[in-house]
């Protein structure tokens, strides 16, 4: 058993004596901490007696009153100051809450040093020090485990939970869910207290934030070496405070398991990146890629292709992970910021990626795949959604949905407007070479004004003039009429649909 705050006021030797809080002198005492910093409390895990010669400390009761409480909520087991030196006077509100909250607050005589209390504690402690070792020896026995084929759960978790005497378990940071698809959902309390802490993004505290549970349990969160989007989670019931060495290694070798989990998703995500881009491309016999979408977890007849596009580089990079914490078979292929994805389960991916990517992220769903033949249509499909996408409510679009321009359902029904509108006009300018189209998009962009296109295209007056009278003797039509007006506009928009997918397959 480790030393309580009453074995030390019984060794006279100390000096110490007990200014208030008798209730907490059962209290044991695992370590000592030096600290004259402001916020102490940030710099404890718990179990530690805190000692301070006064150079920070508050001097209102208010304050003294809440530098008591964050002692207590970090885990601290007592508060010694030493005497006669920079500490203000005591307040009557901290006496009253060292009292209520249990938290002994000691004076240490002058001129007794620190360094005095810090050696018995550790000598007393020598006990549990062996202790610690043996068990530090069971933890890193544990890597052995980590040659398992598995990566969907957690090997580690289990072994470490029965070393250090708690529930162990490891958590994506960002959405506060268990990190590994196949480890067991956390219970309501757990994940609620979880959730509000991912959604406050709160500071860990030295690496190892600790949150009292409506239950009685307490919950710690620990900084993942390595792993900046993951965290140990230990759930102990009350006030049990866990060893904080043998805390840090296990969170060391649950980084090690994690760290090569990833590896092994990113190594599939390759074979998966040049297996997606052979379907796309219509490079990929049926059966035996039909074969290799069925073992990466794909029903190939229920799956869609997503194309998408969002501003944070880094989280298109990394949502195959996303899709794989949440148990979701995917192929995914990354080329010039637009991210295309093959699963199956629409609902459940897309709640994924918006939930990973954020509001402002496009998304376009081709039609069910069906078939790996269907790839290359499956594309463009997709790649004509993202695009409808950006007219459309959520920033969502599945193809073959109503579209944003009237009359136009899909792929035929734009390129049958573009060639009926644009068709002489395009070959016009495949022939001569000329900016027509890009002079009558900006001339109904400009709301017909002659001055203002000018401008925008860095032209004379007069050619913007020139051009669109060129415009209207080979389209037929009119730019004075409101339906010629409005059938140039649809068509125009029809083609900005269509231009993206003419591209090449993407490639990781």
């Amino acid at each position: 058993m480790a030393i309580t705050v009453a074995d030390l006021l019984e060794m006279q030797h100390l000096r110490l004596h007990l200014i208030s809080g008798e209730g907490g002198v059962g209290r044991s005492v695992s370590w000592t901490h030096v600290s004259d910093l402001p916020e102490p409390w940030r710099w404890l895990t718990g179990g530690e007696l805190l000692l301070t010669n006064g150079m920070s400390f508050p001097q209102g009761g208010a304050e003294q009153q809440d530098l008591i409480e964050k002692l207590v909520e970090a885990g601290a087991s007592a508060l010694a100051i030493g005497d006669k030196m920079f500490c203000p006077p005591l307040t009557d509100e901290l006496l009253a809450t060292s009292e209520r909250l249990g938290l002994s607050v000691l004076s240490v005589e002058f001129p007794m040093p620190f360094v005095a209390i810090s050696q018995a504690v550790a000598a007393a402690n020598l006990l549990e020090q062996s202790d610690r070792l043996v068990r530090t020896e069971k933890i890193y026995r544990t890597v052995q485990r980590m040659v398992s084929t598995d990566d969907s759960s957690s090997v580690l978790r289990e072994p470490l939970s029965q070393v250090l005497g708690c529930e162990v378990h490891v958590c994506h940071r960002a959405s506060g869910e268990p990190w590994y698809p196949g480890d067991p959902r956390f219970d309501p309390v757990l994940a609620g207290a979880l959730h509000e802490i991912a959604s406050t993004r709160a500071d860990l505290r030295a690496g190892a934030l600790v949150v009292p549970l409506p239950d009685g349990r307490e919950l710690r969160l620990i900084d993942m070496p390595m792993q900046q989007g993951a965290l140990m989670v230990l759930v102990s019931h009350g006030r049990s405070p866990v060893d904080a060495i043998l805390m840090q290694h296990a969170v060391t070798v649950l980084a090690l398991e994690l760290s090569q989990s990833v590896v092994a998703v990113e190594h599939r995500r390759r074979l998966g990146a040049e297996l997606l881009a052979q379907v796309l491309e219509g490079r990929a016999e049926s059966r035996p890629a039909g074969r290799q979408l069925k073992a990466a977890g794909i029903d190939v007849a229920r799956s869609r292709l997503y194309a998408v596009s969002g501003d944070d580089a880094g989280r298109l990079r990394d949502i195959h992970i996303a899709l794989w914490r949440n148990g979701i078979g995917h192929v995914v292929t990354l080329r010039s910021g637009i991210l295309h994805i093959l699963a199956s389960g629409a609902s459940e991916v897309q709640d994924v990626l918006r939930a990973d990517l954020g509001p402002q992220a496009l998304i376009g769903v081709s039609a069910p795949m069906r078939t790996p033949d269907r790839g290359p249509e499956a594309l463009r499909e997709a790649t004509w959604a993202l695009r409808a996408a950006q007219g459309s409510i959520g920033r969502t679009f599945h193809y073959g949905d109503a579209s944003p321009i009237i009359g136009v359902g899909g792929l035929d029904d734009a390129a049958a407007l573009v060639s009926r509108v644009l068709g002489p006009l395009l070959e016009y300018e495949r022939v001569h070479d000329t900016p027509l189209l890009a002079t009558l998009d900006s001339f109904l962009g400009n709301q017909r004004s002659w001055q203002r296109t000018a401008d925008a295209l860095r032209v004379h007056r007069q050619t913007v003039l020139y051009r669109i009278r060129k415009v209207e003797e080979i389209t037929g039509r009119t730019t004075s009429e409101t339906a010629d007006i409005a059938e140039l506009w649809l068509a125009l928009r029809a083609q900005s649909l269509l231009a993206p997918a003419k591209g090449a397959a993407p490639r990781s």
